[in-house]
């Protein structure tokens, strides 16, 4: 009877240790691929654009944006930031410059922080894009960004 009780505890402690190894996140190098193609592909486009739409898909609805702007507090909810792209003249239409450069991306398991550069309109940020794999895609949760002189 101890034998088969024995038996059968280690036959259930080999299949959990199975069930939880096959749970295991890994960060590939495709991980950091796909960040970078949504970060080309639709935020950068996205903002030069001024397409919610576009920008819409690759945040995750309760993505706060944070930071400074010119020494000035900057707090918005995504709908809030969203709703200032909707209403301003994108820079595509106002002719002004924009360059968007990726200057790292880290990615541990499912979360991952870009840096970012972005040259638009009078200004130069950096931003910090914090993101989270979620059913498989890469959203961004969080944007911090500071108005620098580069």
């Amino acid at each position: 009877m101890k034998t088969l009780l024995l038996t059968a505890f280690l036959s259930c402690t080999m299949l959990l240790a199975k069930a939880q190894n096959s749970n295991k996140m890994e960060t590939t190098p495709q991980d950091s691929l796909a960040i970078t193609k949504v970060l080309e592909d639709h935020y950068f486009k996205g903002i030069y654009e001024g397409d919610i739409d576009m920008l819409r898909k690759i945040y995750h609805p309760g993505t706060l944006v944070l930071g400074d702007i010119k020494g000035a507090p900057y707090s918005k909810s995504l709908d809030q930031y969203l709703d200032g792209v909707k209403n301003r003249q994108s820079v595509k239409d106002s002719g002004k410059p924009f360059k968007g450069t990726i200057i790292s991306i880290d990615v541990v398991n499912s979360i991952a922080v870009a840096k970012l550069h972005v040259k638009m309109y009078d200004f130069n940020y950096d931003e910090f894009i914090s993101f989270h794999k979620i059913d498989g895609q890469w959203l961004i949760v969080n944007k911090m960004l500071t108005d620098v002189t580069n």
